[in-house]
């Protein structure tokens, strides 16, 4: 078997030597990269163990992993928080084993409750299997007048308006435009808000492969911002906000039509729209855009708990919380959010 080890977050070398295997491996995603470690650790604090395997000198596979302790939901050890895609990258399957093997053991030593691996397929038949999320992904086809034939008849309208009405989308250097659409976003859906410093530590961490795209009305107006990563030849966008006036001008249409257009422009070739939860509104916009959902595998090895954690907001036992956080002054809930958002992962 090959050998397992811990990287070393103050060793830029071997973070190197673990991006490159990153970039290399068909399994890996974004989410792998080693600079999620130093991202987690900076703004949560979270005490992370990103384990890797090592046969011959080389690396053949990666397993990133957080202890995320939590007042509200209790403990876990979570391959990734915050993250869509996680659990192991792995050029051959005694690799995987190992890495595997190594994350449950660790979860008994940390006595955390459960281990949660966010799987794109299916390993482990009998491990609980959460159903929740699905993610979509589409080709990007060769030039623009494709891609816009692509997209639905109804939604195609939508961008048309947006055109229509004179929006204009810019790259942003910071995330000072897009934090005020997004956190007054997340605010009116009853959601607490990640804090500013993690979208500047993302952008300060991945450089280019983390960037806001921002849309305004032509007076100037903020409407609409979004921020992606990009991954070899993927983009993804991950973090999103809108005015309230976005929908009557078709803005979030119009941001991601754009998003698409220049991510044409750059040569690459899919689209990964993200994850969503069956039956909510980002679901049917993404099925509206021609995309078809593919679940996802979030695995779980419970060690003292008897079912899998619902902290979502389909939980019914967080109505109230969601509509309590709605009604709060949006300067309040910026300044608590990040203490809570911390837990969510």
């Amino acid at each position: 078997m090959p050998s397992v080890h811990r990287l070393d977050p103050r060793d830029p070398a071997a973070a190197a030597r673990w991006d490159e295997f990153v970039l290399a491996c068909p399994s890996a995603t974004f989410f792998h990269r080693s600079g999620w470690q130093q991202v987690l650790r900076e703004v949560y604090r979270h005490d992370t163990h990103f384990l890797f395997a090592e046969e011959g000198g080389r690396i053949t596979g990666v397993l990133p992993l957080a202890h995320v302790r939590s007042w509200l939901f209790g403990s876990a050890l979570v391959g990734l928080p915050f993250a869509v895609y996680g659990g192991v990258a792995a050029v051959d399957d005694a690799s995987a084993q190992a890495l595997e093997q190594r994350a449950v053991a660790l979860g008994r030593e940390l006595r955390v409750p459960h281990l949660e691996l966010r799987n794109v397929v299916r390993r482990h038949g009998d491990w609980p299997l959460q159903d929740l999320y699905v993610t979509f992904r589409k080709e990007i086809q060769p030039d623009d007048e494709a891609n816009m034939l692509a997209i639905p008849r109804k939604q195609r309208a939508m961008v048309r308006k947006g055109i229509k009405n004179g929006l204009a989308s810019q790259v942003d250097p910071g995330v000072d435009r897009f934090f005020a659409l997004y956190a007054d976003n997340v605010h009116r859906h009853g959601t607490p808000a990640m804090p500013k410093r993690w979208f500047e530590a993302l952008q300060r961490t991945f450089g280019p492969d983390c960037e806001v795209l921002t849309v305004t009305a032509p007076d100037g107006r903020l409407v609409s911002s979004v921020m992606s990563f990009y991954f070899r030849d993927e983009v993804l966008p991950y973090y999103a906000g809108d005015d309230v006036a976005a929908r009557d001008l078709a803005a979030n249409d119009f941001k991601y039509w754009e998003l698409m257009r220049r991510a044409c422009a750059r040569g690459l070739k899919t689209f990964d729209y993200g994850r969503s939860k069956h039956g909510t509104g980002s679901y049917s916009f993404k099925k509206n855009w021609g995309f078809e959902p593919t679940p996802l595998h979030y695995e779980y090895c419970l060690y003292s708990r008897e079912s899998i954690p619902q902290n979502n907001p389909n939980n019914a036992k967080y109505r109230l919380l969601i509509d309590a956080w709605r009604r709060m002054p949006l300067a309040m809930a910026n300044w608590l959010g990040p203490f809570i958002v911390r837990s969510l992962g």
